[in-house]
């Protein structure tokens, strides 16, 4: 048994979570999100707080998976999710049109990315952006997307890399030879 899937979620002042049709609907007061109810796990509303159950015959290891599912779309709902990239390189740089990103990444030409629904990209300086919003997948995805237009390389670190991220480093031919 998952000791995650176990435990409730508390839903705080201000939020409320439906079911109907199989689908969770949290409403708060940032944004409205909605998942589906994962096959072989039931979700019940009491009082103040949200459980998740698995059907003890199949045992389904899901649940947990719809417990952290649902506190996501409660803190996102609230407080939201933020991911930060940061741009390495001379002449590299990122800024905003409109909704639309436009990024200076080495190329021949300008990079543009449409920001989609719901996600709220903020240049802070140049080489450093914000991606935030209410669905935590979605801003960890649209944040990938971004970093795979240049991805961090190993040799001098140039690219787009999350906050905080590591870059192992190679030796060049130079060092190697010796």
């Amino acid at each position: 048994m998952s000791r995650v899937g176990k435990q409730p979620v508390p839903i705080p002042a201000g939020v409320t979570v439906t079911l109907g049709d199989g689908v969770v609907k949290v409403k708060g007061p940032k944004a409205e999100l909605q998942h589906f109810v994962l096959a072989g796990t039931t979700v019940a509303v009491e009082g103040s707080e949200v459980r998740v159950s698995a059907e003890k015959l199949s045992r389904n290891p899901a649940f947990g998976t719809m417990r952290a599912q649902i506190a996501n779309m409660v803190t996102g709902v609230t407080t939201g999710f933020s991911k930060t990239l940061e741009i390495v390189g001379t002449g590299y740089r990122a800024n905003m049109d409109g909704k639309k990103l436009v990024l200076q990444l080495g190329f021949s030409h300008p990079v543009e990315f449409m920001s989609p629904e719901g996600i709220t990209i903020k240049v802070e300086s140049p080489t450093r952006l914000t991606i935030s919003g209410a669905n935590k997948a979605q801003v960890g995805q649209v944040a990938a997307d971004i970093r795979g237009f240049r991805p961090p390389e190993p040799y001098k670190g140039k690219g787009l890399k999350y906050e905080g991220e590591y870059i192992r480093r190679k030796a060049g031919k130079a060092a190697g030879s010796a």
